[in-house]
């Protein structure tokens, strides 16, 4: 493990990231961010949905620093007495995961449709473009938003697994179109070079050409998308539960959490919604910032 963090920090990539103090500072928040969401039970200092231990005289009290706040919730409670800073930890764990997992799956679906469409060309080619300027045609929060509704009118009862299961699908489902395209430019070039030609020659399969050959010399965009992405899936997620229609109220994400906040915004109790919107725009805001980072270091037209 060690050699391998030596061998990635003296490479191309690694000189480029230890020279720029933006990533490297958007890479210490990414990772302690991803750090106290996925050990939140034992780094957070309450747990805030164990009904067992909420304290109703506890609500509604400010941040620690307030004349009226209390050094046992640094950043205060909400109506019931829940600790904030622990259910900001909880919380950005269930965007983290929709997030991440949503972005893995569009990318292996249009990954895999753009590969298909760039190397098979013809009918196949033109019958995916044409869809996928039909999904760009509308917004996509507005197809999260649809295919969310409609799964949870068709299992208005459902589980919780099955409730994010439609949540991550409804995201997925509307940010493949990137990854095909971008993938298909990519290797209507790559098609015609002579290695491909070569491996054709030869004999190979199209389908182990396509996997062996061309797939590792189009990744390098797809990775910088999927970077990229993930702030965008966390966003989408926030956008939807705040909506009514992302997370379920009993795990509440970031999104649920702003939107429950929204309604004491008015009355006073501005850190119930701060407190979430500022943890999700830090979120989104490093992973942004790597990306870009990572898009440069990636181009060899800026070594």
């Amino acid at each position: 493990m060690r050699k391998t963090l030596a061998r990635w920090l003296d490479s191309d990539v690694g000189y480029s990231f230890r020279h720029s103090p933006m990533a490297v500072l958007a890479a210490a928040i990414a990772l302690v961010c991803l750090f106290c969401s996925v050990f939140a039970g034992w780094v957070a200092p309450h747990n805030p949905f164990d009904l067992s231990t909420l304290n109703l005289y506890d609500g509604q009290l400010p941040p620690a620093w307030s004349e009226r706040g209390s050094a046992k919730y640094l950043l205060g409670t909400d109506e019931q007495g829940r600790d904030i800073l622990s259910a900001l930890m909880y919380g950005a764990r269930i965007s983290l995961v929709v997030g991440i997992v949503s972005v893995l799956l569009s990318a292996a679906l249009g990954v895999s449709l753009g590969l298909l469409a760039g190397f098979r060309g013809g009918w196949i080619d033109a019958v995916l473009m044409r869809l996928c300027d039909v999904m760009l045609s509308f917004p996509p929060i507005l197809v999260a938003l649809l295919i969310a509704g409609v799964g949870r009118a068709l299992f208005p009862q459902a589980h919780e697994s099955l409730a994010f299961g439609v949540l991550i699908l409804s995201i997925s489902l509307t940010g493949w179109v990137q990854y095909a395209r971008t993938v298909r430019g990519s290797t209507l070039v790559e098609r015609n070079k002579e290695y491909v030609q070569a491996a054709r020659v030869a004999g190979v399969a199209p389908l182990r050409i396509m996997r062996r050959h061309v797939l590792p010399n189009v990744m390098g965009p797809v990775l910088v998308l999927a970077t990229i992405q993930v702030a965008t899936a966390i966003i989408t997620e926030a956008t939807l539960s705040f909506l009514g229609v992302g997370a379920p109220p009993t795990s509440p994400s970031l999104g649920t959490l702003i939107r429950t906040g929204n309604n004491y915004l008015f009355s006073g109790e501005w850190w119930v919604t701060v407190f979430p919107g500022a943890m999700l725009v830090l979120i989104a805001l490093s992973v942004n910032l790597l990306g870009d980072w990572l898009r440069d270091a990636l181009n060899p037209r800026l070594r």
